[in-house]
């Protein structure tokens, strides 16, 4: 693994624990083996690191979930489901193992460091975009209720989530995640209303 690949594993797995703010350069020179020179060889800074780490994240995360048995159902409705019943598959070990990077950055930098902010809401909205097929697809197969978007509920499924890790935290409880998780599968369901019977001539 390169040099600059480490840092940046180093720094996902200290902010998630620790916190932006709490992660310095230091420390994660000397916990990827690094000296301070390859660090600034390869960032500019820890601004640019923090945007690197959420880009990194996003293109990890985009891997897992690409190629999840969640998209092996034939119904959409199913897929999205199953999606959400992968979410909680992911809820191991301690929090920060399973609470989200680019949530728990932005949550902290969201004021002051806009280039960090803006890394974090393409890497939600991106994973928020692999969702829309699906629930569009859903759209069409089922009655569905009127009034939203394909792209307004999969960008809910994410506010549910990230909300969640929040209060996880908050609550040093991760039932929460599991809680919020089944109430937003019961909504999801209550919005596709049964498919309409075939009538004969």
């Amino acid at each position: 693994m390169s040099a600059r690949n480490r840092i940046l594993d180093v720094a996902i797995d200290r902010i998630r624990r620790d916190g932006y703010a709490a992660t310095s350069v230091d420390d994660l020179c000397k916990a990827s083996g690094v000296t301070k020179g390859a660090f600034f060889h390869h960032f500019k800074g820890k601004d640019d690191l923090g945007v690197a780490a959420a880009n990194r994240w996003q293109e990890a995360t985009g891997r897992l979930f690409a190629e999840a048995a969640y998209h092996r159902p034939a119904d959409p409705l199913a897929r999205i489901l199953a999606y959400l019943d992968f979410r909680k598959e992911l809820v191991r070990g301690g929090i920060p193992e399973f609470t989200c990077l680019v949530g728990t950055l932005v949550q902290e930098i969201h004021a002051t460091h806009p280039r960090i902010r803006a890394a974090c809401a393409a890497s939600i909205e991106g994973h928020a975009g692999t969702l829309v097929a699906d629930i569009e697809a859903a759209r069409k197969l089922y009655r569905a209720v009127p009034g939203w978007t394909a792209e307004s509920l999969a960008l809910h499924t994410q506010v549910v989530l990230q909300g969640a890790f929040v209060v996880a935290k908050a609550k040093d409880d991760r039932q929460v995640v599991f809680d919020a998780i089944d109430h937003l599968k019961r909504y999801v369901r209550s919005l596709f209303r049964p498919k309409k019977k075939a009538t004969r001539p």
